[in-house]
């Protein structure tokens, strides 16, 4: 962990004087396929996707950053495909990302989104080529635009505003994407589609998202190594700032992928804390995600020893 924190300083310093450092690959990505609502077609095709794609996320070099291979970002993308005609699959992609905790064998979840606009063309044993200039493909923008997600998400939790390269290089595949008119891209069209995921951690004030998922990570997690109380004090102060981005955009998808990758960890982290600290974590996200009444009510209850 700190070999890896060690490197996101290089980087940046790097960044800053100018000076290259050797490329290698960032991700280390577990793609899978679900085919099952195709019928009387042949599964090949779905092989060589999977195949194409686990290679496409995990040999394309996406920044200068060196990372050994025990520094990989783990990442899964598990498509379900649920139309396949003339080459062209339409479907859902799930995206989950996940980084080490400081002086723990504990991984935490940064990144856990569905994407219910997935549609591209693929012929069997097509390959996938990697271009940051122009759109070789809807299904190529797409993987780019997840994986520079990935890496932009994963570089905030070191360090404050860390991601910004890549949220930059993300909003470029945006662009190219909405000229050529896909399906997924469109701004304003969905307020859950990439653009509004781009945005939502890029523009207005739901920015302050990527604040909270430094604070949350490198000053909350992070810090519970040496003091549980003063990381946990911090991972509130966040869910402050998280109330704050619901008061300016309580539609924000932010909110929603916050849920989704945190939720359930958060009632893990206060289960040993003292009741006022309960009752306050709990009244600041009701009002927030109301409709998870049966997995917050558990932050309140009280841990019992057996």
């Amino acid at each position: 962990m700190m070999k890896r924190l060690a490197r996101y300083i290089l980087v940046v310093l790097a960044a800053l004087a100018g000076v290259g450092m050797a490329c290698a690959q960032e991700l280390k990505c577990d793609v899978e396929i679900n085919s099952t609502q195709i019928q009387n077609t042949s599964k090949e095709v779905f092989t060589t996707l999977q195949q194409a794609i686990a290679d496409y996320m995990n040999t394309t070099k996406w920044t200068d950053a060196q990372f050994s291979a025990n520094e990989k970002i783990e990442c899964r993308m598990y498509f379900t495909i649920k139309s396949y005609t003339d080459n062209l699959m339409s479907g859902d992609l799930q995206v989950q990302s996940s980084r080490p905790v400081y002086n723990s064998s504990y991984t935490t979840t940064v990144l856990n989104f569905k994407d219910t606009k997935i549609e591209f063309t693929y012929q069997e044993n097509e390959p996938l080529i990697y271009s940051e200039t122009t759109m070789e493909s809807n299904l190529t923008a797409i993987l780019n635009f997840y994986a520079f997600m990935i890496i932009g998400l994963d570089f905030d939790t070191f360090s404050l505003k860390g991601g910004d390269p890549y949220y930059e290089k993300a909003a470029n595949v945006v662009r190219m994407a909405q000229s050529n008119g896909e399906s997924g891209w469109k701004a304003f069209e969905d307020t859950k589609n990439r653009s509004a995921v781009l945005s939502a951690f890029t523009e207005g004030n739901t920015s302050g998202i990527r604040n909270i998922f430094y604070n949350y990570h490198r000053r909350g997690l992070d810090e519970m190594a040496l003091s549980v109380d003063k990381g946990r004090a911090m991972v509130t102060q966040t869910l402050e700032m998280l109330a704050k981005v619901f008061e300016v955009a309580p539609m924000s998808v932010c909110l929603s992928m916050w849920k989704d990758a945190k939720l359930d960890e958060i009632v893990n982290i206060y289960s040993k804390a003292g009741q006022t600290e309960k009752d306050k974590v709990y009244d600041l996200l009701y009002p927030l995600y109301p409709t998870e009444q049966t997995r917050l009510i558990k932050i309140k209850e009280i841990e019992k020893d057996f």
